[in-house]
């Protein structure tokens, strides 16, 4: 009886191994690895295009409080008529 227990719970953990090292080739599989890369390139891209945007935003931000720090509203042509 002791024998037939042993021999049950080894079959049963040796399929969990097997199940569990099937899965982990799986994942370092070519294409999985692909499918990785894949996905981090577009979110890098996703990250430097929002990153582009925010320093946009913060440049005309930033020229908008120069402009009205030294009185003048953007228009030049304006402000050179006068001198």
């Amino acid at each position: 009886m002791r024998r037939l227990f042993w021999l049950a719970l080894g079959g049963t953990i040796g399929a969990l191994l097997v199940r569990k090292l099937a899965k982990v080739a799986e994942s370092a599989s070519p294409k999985a690895l692909a499918a990785g890369v894949s996905s981090s390139i577009g979110g890098l891209a996703d990250a430097v295009r929002d990153f582009a945007d925010e320093v946009r935003d913060g440049m005309a931000e930033r020229e908008a409080e120069l402009l009205d720090g030294v009185g003048l509203d953007g228009r030049l042509g304006a402000r050179a008529e006068e001198f």
